[in-house]
């Protein structure tokens, strides 16, 4: 039992001469006496054991797989310089803004007109049911639709369209303060 013991555990210890190079013969020898711990591993592995198969060893060539962005014709590098991707201006012209001020539907209600009257002075109804877009109006006009109808919306400054953003901006606001000794100079702010 004592043998299986020993057995088993010079079977899990590892060899330090199974996957390096060693000396033979006189070189052996020599290292023996020379050599302050002769059984220690000399570091040089085998090369035919350590990497099998050895890098570059293989016949075939890597191919890198192509993709979007191997294609050099779609890939511009500005759209890939992430450091100089500064904010845009979002524009709204005058046109988007009174499209956007008329878009509900009680206001669309008041602007559309009543159907035209016939002959004896009735209500026509309508043959065809073809619905006309909705003309762009300029923005004094819209203006002047929004101020007919009683709605100011230009009073109010907390009431003014803001267009949309992509991102936010940051508003700094002060934290409460790193601890250091309240009679020292400290002129450090910390900002959230």
């Amino acid at each position: 039992m004592a043998a299986a013991r020993a057995a088993s555990k010079v079977a899990k210890s590892a060899d330090s001469t199974l996957y390096h190079v060693a000396p033979q013969g006189f070189w052996k020898k020599f290292r023996d006496v020379v050599a302050v711990n002769p059984e220690i591993s000399t570091g040089l592995p085998i090369a035919s054991l350590n990497r099998y198969p050895q890098p570059g060893s293989r016949p075939e060539l890597y191919a890198t797989p192509a993709t979007k962005a191997s294609d050099p014709a779609e890939n511009p590098y500005w759209k890939r310089d992430v450091r100089r991707s500064y904010p845009r201006l979002s524009v709204v012209t005058q046109a988007q803004l009174s499209k956007f001020l008329l878009q509900s539907p009680e206001i669309q209600a008041s602007i559309t007109s009543p159907a035209p009257k016939s002959d004896d002075g009735n209500n026509a109804a309508p043959t065809t049911a073809v619905t006309a877009a909705p003309e762009p109006k300029e923005l004094t006009e819209a203006l002047q639709i929004l101020n007919s109808l009683g709605k100011s919306i230009y009073t109010d400054p907390s009431n003014l369209p803001t267009p949309p953003s992509s991102y936010q901006q940051w508003i700094p606001e002060y934290a409460e303060d790193a601890p250091h000794d309240p009679n020292a100079y400290f002129p450090m702010k910390l900002v959230k």
